[in-house]
């Protein structure tokens, strides 16, 4: 193996690029745009340098940055010209990178010199293993399970804001659980048409009933002792200046026009990627509580399976994995996860496992268990774990390709 190694600094406009032969030495150095052009001519420069130096194989190396190497990589791996000298892409973890810069003292901090650590952490070796080449429809999948990763997010932190806004209107109503579901249509149609909590705690209480079983379309059980306890919150709220009041009503009411259109989004996206798996085989949803979404942004992520060796890795690919502690015959009972894995899918396997937790008896006791064990963290340890579980069946199903098959319970 004799390999140039190329080091690629990509930003939004342009591409630094550094060449440097097997021994570390300089071969050169150029700026490309980050076009289908620049990269066009960003192959001839590597051709013409293995060409001139007489090698065999070629090494690219890009940090993950953002989406602005996805296209270039792309191109890398379609284009056939560099393919007879072995062409190996790797999508370096920005943190890595800007370690192994660190272990060069007084070295400047620019494009250019970010292109060389890039190459120069490729010739040492210690790197993540080469991009998955893998199929496209789950490319495809993985957009979709990505944005709408996002898209919850976005709900998450929206209703974050909207329930800081709420106290300010309906304290107690937002320290109460008036509502099994704060967020529910006749919840957010209290919020949004009463103009203050003076209001709500003076109005008729038959009124109050009448407006929340037409809200509700008759489904609460007991609707006058639900209007009773949130008259019963909104005389204990504090009381606002009118003047503030009335932003905060228009605050809220923009918030749950953003929640509403948020969470269509949300389904919207639950549409599309029912339909883009019924192009993919899965095993997954066979288990109860997963369905095709969640099985959806664990296999867009994986893509093949037979590219983990064992579950161990699987799990470290995924970040869920603890670092050890330990230095002579001390050894640390307190290890923290490691950063470096796949958020995307810990995501999507922790959210199966809280389903799991809800669904199957034996996640259920596993979590419980581990929930119980210690006095704080308790539910972010229990289900780091659980996830941790589930990924060995994940693994064993789609590395037999079988369906999963709930033991009995006794």
């Amino acid at each position: 193996m004799n390999p140039l190694y190329v080091g690629i600094d990509v930003s939004s406009r342009n591409n630094v690029v550094y060449l440097m032969n097997p021994d570390g030495s300089k071969h050169s150095n150029f700026s490309v745009p980050n076009s289908k052009v620049g990269a066009e001519h960003l192959v001839k420069r590597i051709l013409n340098a293995i060409s001139s130096q007489s090698l065999t194989d070629v090494v690219i190396g890009l940090e993950a940055t953002s989406v602005y190497g996805d296209n270039l990589v792309c191109f890398l791996r379609e284009d056939g010209t560099l393919n007879p000298y072995n062409k190996r892409i790797h999508v370096l973890n920005p943190k890595q990178v800007c370690r192994f810069h660190q272990a060069y003292n007084d070295l400047p901090k620019n494009d250019y010199m970010d292109s060389f650590v890039i190459a120069d952490c490729l010739r040492f070796g210690r790197i993540n293993k080469e991009i998955y080449l893998d199929d496209y429809r789950h490319e495809a999948l993985r957009n979709l399970t990505r944005a709408r990763f996002f898209a919850v997010q976005n709900l998450v932190r929206e209703k974050q804001r909207f329930m800081n806004y709420l106290f300010k209107k309906y304290s107690t109503m937002a320290q109460e659980k008036v509502f099994s579901d704060t967020f529910s249509t006749t919840a957010l149609a209290v919020y949004e048409e009463f103009e203050s909590a003076e209001a709500l705690a003076n109005m008729d209480l038959q009124q109050l009933t009448a407006f929340l079983m037409e809200k509700g379309k008759n489904r609460f059980p007991n609707p006058e002792a639900v209007a009773n306890a949130i008259q019963k919150a909104a005389r204990s709220s504090y009381r606002l200046p009118k003047t503030v009041n009335d932003s905060i009503n228009q605050v809220l009411s923009l918030s749950i026009s953003s929640i509403r259109a948020l969470e269509s989004q949300v389904k919207a996206f639950d549409k599309a990627i029912s339909e883009q798996m019924q192009l993919i085989p899965n095993t997954l949803s066979s288990i109860k509580g997963i369905g095709p979404v969640y099985s959806a942004g664990i296999i867009a992520e994986i893509g093949d399976i037979n590219r983990f060796p064992s579950q161990s890795e699987l799990g470290k690919y995924a970040g869920l994995a603890w670092k050890q502690h330990q230095s002579g015959d001390f050894e640390s009972q307190n290890t923290r996860s490691i950063r470096s894995g796949n958020r995307f899918l810990k995501y999507y396997l922790c959210e199966a496992a809280m389903s799991l937790v809800r669904c199957d008896p034996e996640y259920s006791r596993f979590y419980h268990l581990k929930y119980n064990e210690v006095n704080k963290y308790q539910h972010k340890r229990a289900l780091a774990l659980t996830a941790r579980k589930f990924v060995r069946l994940v693994f064993r199903l789609l590395k037999d390709n079988c369906l999963y098959k709930a033991p009995e319970v006794n």
